[in-house]
């Protein structure tokens, strides 16, 4: 190897281990996906709510196992069952066996951004979206309105441009418990969006909220939102067990995959890099130098259509014209149930329309070329005149057919 190439070499290699470094000591983003994970540290994790609720209520359970198959062995349990992810989809069966529960004088407590159409007929309300306007602020702004929970005071939340909140309501059933708006010039929410709601359930409740991420981390620790966080969950009854959903999350509790572990710390994720870039600079070195010449291989000559040529000599010379037109008839007919998807088993009135509109010619061709075909067919003798006339008049037609 010359030295100008050892030059280059070096150059690329010191390229490669600067960027390294520089992407090394890069700080690391920002996991912003949306888990609702208990465990989950992440801005839309819910560390956080669980530790608040672990010091608003004397009594928590997490349960892991999905709503239906935890309420068909504890029916009989009192209290809260409480949900939080970015949708939530229950399914019939499992639906009706929470709202049985519920109407047993338990809470059932949703938080998400929307909800089956079935629970909404149920309670006899409709949601929609609120979006923002085109503007430089893309963020809506929440209220509480209980009077005891300072219904004055706005909690903005600017990292969404859009919020889902409930269109309609049944008003002598249902209680509002917080309005959103869009964010404009000020604080103050002046169209009243609900985008939480109460409502009776038999000898229960139901609580629903469109904006399950005010239960993240993000929400709780920014500003005074908590004091927002918190007025939604006063609606809990704090004498009763809180039943805590670890089922419906968007994100993994744990990981099974050993490359999970490596990606995600930095010391041995460098490490996995450096081991694939060794490996592809051994590959282009290494390989460079021992890989034999690969021999070029002749690929076989397709030889169909001089076998072909010679078939139809010897017919021809032996003056078997009648096979001849007899296989040339039954490949055109081939031609036609492969090409145009037409039987032509039997040729009728039907079937000459319909090959007509499809090989761009009138029904009088059709009927004419078939008629002709139809004539040779039944000859026992077949002329070299008309050989050519058979020819001639399939090849016209394959050239109409296909626009030529």
């Amino acid at each position: 190897m010359s030295k100008k190439a050892n030059i280059y070499i070096i150059i690329v290699l010191a390229t490669i281990a600067l960027l390294m470094v520089l992407q090394y000591n890069k700080p690391k983003e920002l996991n912003w996906f949306p888990s609702y994970v208990t465990q989950h540290k992440i801005p839309y994790g819910t560390y956080v709510l669980n530790e608040l609720m672990g010091n608003l209520f004397s009594d928590t359970q997490q349960v892991s196992m999905p709503p239906f198959e935890y309420l068909t062995a504890n029916f009989d349990t009192q209290g809260t069952y409480f949900l939080v992810n970015e949708n939530i989809e229950f399914g019939r069966t499992e639906l009706e066996l929470l709202l049985d529960w519920t109407s047993e004088g338990n809470t059932l407590f949703i938080a998400s951004t929307s909800f089956e159409e079935i629970l909404l007929d149920t309670l006899n309300v409709s949601s929609s979206g609120l979006f923002a306007g085109f503007g430089e602020e893309q963020s809506q702004i929440h209220q509480l309105v209980n009077p005891n929970l300072s219904p004055e005071v706005s909690y903005p939340f600017t990292k969404d441009n859009y919020s889902n909140f409930f269109k309609s309501i049944d008003t002598l059933k249902t209680t509002v418990i917080s309005v959103v708006d869009n964010y404009e010039d000020s604080l103050a929410v002046t169209k009243k969006h609900f985008d939480a709601i109460r409502q009776d359930f038999g000898d229960g409740e139901i609580i629903l909220s469109t904006f399950p991420k005010a239960f993240t981390n993000y929400f709780i620790l920014k500003d005074k939102n908590r004091d927002y966080t918190a007025g939604l969950l006063s609606y809990i009854d704090p004498s009763k067990t809180v039943y805590i959903d670890n089922h419906y999350k968007a994100g993994k509790k744990f990981y099974t995959s050993p490359m999970y572990i490596v990606l995600n710390t930095k010391e041995f994720k460098w490490a996995y890099y450096l081991v694939l870039i060794g490996a592809v600079i051994y590959v282009l070195f290494e390989g460079k130098r021992k890989q034999r010449a690969i021999p070029v291989v002749i690929p076989l000559k397709n030889q169909t259509l001089a076998f072909t040529r010679t078939i139809a000599d010897m017919y021809y010379e032996k003056g078997q014209r009648k096979p001849i037109s007899e296989h040339k008839i039954d490949q055109f007919l081939e031609y036609i149930r492969s090409h145009f998807y037409i039987a032509t088993v039997h040729r009728e009135e039907e079937f000459y329309r319909n090959l007509a509109s499809r090989s761009s010619h009138s029904f009088e061709e059709i009927e004419k070329l078939f008629n002709f075909l139809d004539t040779l067919r039944n000859r026992s003798e077949i002329s070299d005149a008309d050989l050519q006339k058979l020819n001639t008049s399939i090849e016209k037609f394959k050239h109409k057919a296909h626009g030529k």
